[in-house]
């Protein structure tokens, strides 16, 4: 086996050394290389699939996206990057994608609101699947994609690559399974990212772009000039604002660092208090979210204005013990104490010089790529030894659901409590009447029962 680290160190430019590493591995892989899809070709998508050609020998087969500018430039990348060089077919339509190409694995980093009608279709076509979170943007389709996995029998990982993290996964054994931190009883979420104005006026949508099929099975929504290709993430049509999109990477990493399943209630408050009048975003500004376990309770705070009150922590988790307080983030950790003791500080793993390509694709999060990398590692490792990824759909739908009980639960003023056997609120009709949202037009919502 060649040490990839020790190739490209014989002078050889990182590029071309790469391409020839590539080149190698394919022509020793031959048939055993893996057939994928990618249905969603912006930013994530097409991070998502660079890690993953990185890390096996696989074939693109299909590119799948609503924007045909975006497909088109996905593809040109992708025949740059694998190892045969072939630029692979694109389609607007993620069902011909699957029906035409019939790919092994299918990556799917679609707005929110497309992750689970193309997950289903992925399983029923026989693939397994990568897919971003949040899985879902309301609670029964969540259960219909665990169900569909189930009874296809897919490998499924959801892309909370947080619980593949070196430097996360060193801070749990350092700190939480040795239990130097004895008990952890509280534990706080936040982010204090700005989220800009949303003031964008409303215009036709540009030529490239299916605005129809892109909003699909969600509420209608105007087209604005700023919403695409990431604004969306404000638009709760299309997803589940900072709680689905932040907050469900911490808390997922939560509840696998304190072994956490359901809670037994959620509560949330909060709103849209600073924005202007005429902004088009409708996800909250202002949110805080308890929830509540047995043995632990963890609050989410989002406040996307104003003063941030730990500027080395702007995103991340702090969890407090009764012998110390731990900092987690994205790029680092920092465990403090109680009394006298030394503090410990440990950073991301930094992986640019053994992957230069990295660079190359300016949208990388260098920070997140080795967590990234290492959680396509487990998908393919679960994939061949039949068996649960980290990050399952199972898992990903528990976190899912989590946040999206927050959400409901601030937008009904109360709390919610929470049958995770059964999967319902307790003692709360109209609760339960809102765990499956209407789809739009034809499209029809899978439920567990027929997927």
């Amino acid at each position: 086996m060649i040490d990839r680290r020790r190739f490209l160190a014989t002078g050889v430019g990182g590029a071309a050394a790469f391409a020839s590493l590539q080149q190698m591995a394919f022509a020793a892989a031959n048939d055993a290389s893996i057939r994928v899809g990618l249905i969603g070709t912006g930013w994530y998508g097409k991070t998502d699939l660079l890690h993953l050609i990185q890390v096996a020998p696989i074939e693109v087969v299909g590119l799948a996206d609503v924007d045909s500018n975006m497909v088109t430039e996905a593809a040109e990348l992708v025949a740059t990057r694998q190892a045969s060089r072939t630029r692979p077919p694109t389609f607007a339509d993620f069902r011909d994608l699957l029906s035409r190409e019939k790919p092994e694995v299918v990556l799917i980093a679609t707005p929110d609101h497309w992750h689970c009608l193309p997950m289903v279709e992925a399983c029923k076509a026989g693939a397994d699947v990568y897919v971003q979170k949040p899985i879902s943007v309301d609670v029964i389709e969540g259960q219909a994609m665990v169900a569909a996995a189930n009874k296809y029998n897919r490998t499924v990982q959801v892309g909370l690559q947080r619980r593949s993290t070196h430097h996360l996964l060193e801070a749990r054994e350092r700190f939480v399974d040795s239990g130097v931190m004895g008990k952890i009883a509280y534990v706080d979420i936040h982010s204090y990212f700005g989220s800009g104005r949303g003031t964008d006026p409303k215009v036709a949508p540009p030529d490239h772009l299916d605005w129809e099929q892109y909003v699909g099975p969600a509420a209608w929504v105007d087209y604005r000039s700023g919403m695409h290709p990431r604004a969306w993430r404000n638009r709760m049509e299309f997803g589940n604002g900072q709680m689905g999109d932040l907050c469900v990477h911490f808390l997922d990493l939560v509840r696998m660092l304190l072994k956490l399943d359901w809670p037994t209630k959620v509560s949330a408050t909060g709103g849209s208090l600073m924005r202007s009048a005429d902004s088009w975003y409708n996800t909250p500004d202002t949110q805080t979210a308890v929830f509540d376990y047995p043995d632990v309770q963890v609050v989410w705070n989002q406040r996307n204005w104003g003063e941030n009150p730990d500027p080395q922590y702007p995103w991340g988790a702090t969890l407090y013990g009764e012998k110390g307080t731990l900092k987690l983030s994205v790029t680092s950790y920092d465990y403090v104490p109680q009394g006298r003791g030394k503090s410990v500080h440990g950073d991301y793993l930094d992986e640019r010089e053994e992957y230069p390509e990295d660079l190359q694709h300016k949208p990388t999060e260098v920070y997140a790529a080795p967590g990234t990398r290492a959680h396509m590692r487990d998908f393919l490792a679960a994939r061949r030894e039949q068996r649960q990824p980290v990050a399952s759909i199972v898992e990903g739908h528990i976190s899912t659901t989590t946040c999206i009980l927050a959400n409901l639960s601030m937008d009904l003023g109360r709390s919610l409590r929470w049958d995770g056997e059964a999967e319902r609120v307790l003692g709360d009709d109209e609760a339960n009447s809102r765990l499956q949202r209407k789809y739009r037009g034809e499209w029809k919502h899978p439920v567990p029962d027929d997927v």
